[in-house]
């Protein structure tokens, strides 16, 4: 199989049929071996009597018993495919799939990834403004350098996300988790088409969602191999500080004669030990079960060998 179409669908009965045949010319003269997969994010409307009547052998249709999120549908959808290609767009119709064969070109030019930025929106006021808010937020916390991160028209090679696991809102930033991993990524120009039928998924609640994800990210980006160097690290500041404290307090009550009994100085120094303490032992045990994390897990990818 050449190409896979990784499609998440969620409420899109008026869209689907024609999506279908969009992507069906434009896949047809490539003269490829394709198949598209079409992931029914537990809709409730008519999408999957409709996912039905434009099923042929070319494609693949996976029914979530409820509406789990797309980044579980495209974590079911990659999981399927066996295409050394694979591509995602969403369901809406606002990704044009004539960009395909120019997603193609450029990772024949061999990058892993290819992301499409839809350099012109056609998207209300107030999507484009939280999307400007979560761009920055992105750019300030993981460093993001995509102009677009949020478009999901992607190419990606198929040894990319075969041992992706996706979750929580993460497909936002699959980009981000496959950098970490050396892969070569490209953004190209996109078309970017009005919303014509349907209601939009996106809401402003999304963002906070995904601000809690960048810190996971940043987090793993970071420390996921050796997590006791950022609490081992909080927890040797805590009590470094708490002991500065308590020498002090040792000192006035020894040489100046003056009672600490009372002094909201002390509670706080031995507080700052304890939690320094505290520190100490959960970098202990999370570099424990990071070691045992990565015993099946590698931290690293190969690129090529050579004998």
């Amino acid at each position: 199989m050449d190409i896979s179409i990784v499609v998440p669908i969620f409420n899109e009965e008026e869209n689907v049929q024609r999506l279908h045949r969009e992507i069906s010319s434009v896949l047809i003269p490539l003269n490829k071996k394709y198949e598209i997969i079409y992931v029914n994010d537990g809709s409730r409307d008519r999408t999957a009597q409709k996912l039905k009547e434009i099923k042929d052998k070319h494609t693949k249709i996976i029914h979530f018993r409820k509406n789990f999120g797309q980044t579980a549908a495209m974590d079911a959808g990659f999981k399927q495919t066996i295409g050394d290609v694979i591509i995602t767009l969403d369901g809406d119709l606002q990704n044009d799939p004539k960009d395909i064969p120019r997603l193609l070109e450029v990772i024949e030019k061999g990058y892993d990834i290819v992301a499409g930025w839809r350099f012109k929106r056609k998207d209300k006021f107030s999507k484009r403004f939280i999307s400007k808010g979560a761009k920055f937020l992105r750019k300030t916390i993981l460093n993001d350098k995509l102009k677009d991160s949020g478009c999901t028209l992607r190419a990606y090679r198929k040894e990319c996300i075969k041992d992706l696991n996706l979750y929580g809102e993460m497909h936002r930033f699959i980009h981000i988790i496959l950098g970490m991993k050396g892969y070569r990524i490209a953004q190209v120009k996109v078309n970017h088409r009005k919303r014509i039928a349907g209601k939009t998924k996106y809401k402003a609640s999304r963002t906070f969602k995904s601000l809690l994800d960048m810190v996971l990210l940043q987090f793993w980006m970071r420390f996921s191999t050796r997590p006791i160097h950022l609490f081992g690290g909080a927890g040797v500041l805590s009590g470094f500080l708490g002991f500065i404290l308590l020498l002090y307090l040792t000192y006035i009550r020894l040489f100046n004669n003056v009672s600490i009994a009372n002094r909201p100085m002390l509670l706080l120094s031995i507080l700052l030990i304890i939690v320094g303490i505290q520190f100490l032992i959960f970098g202990l045990m999370a570099d424990i079960l990071t070691k045992i994390y990565y015993k099946n897990n590698e931290n690293y990818s190969i690129g090529k060998l050579e004998e």
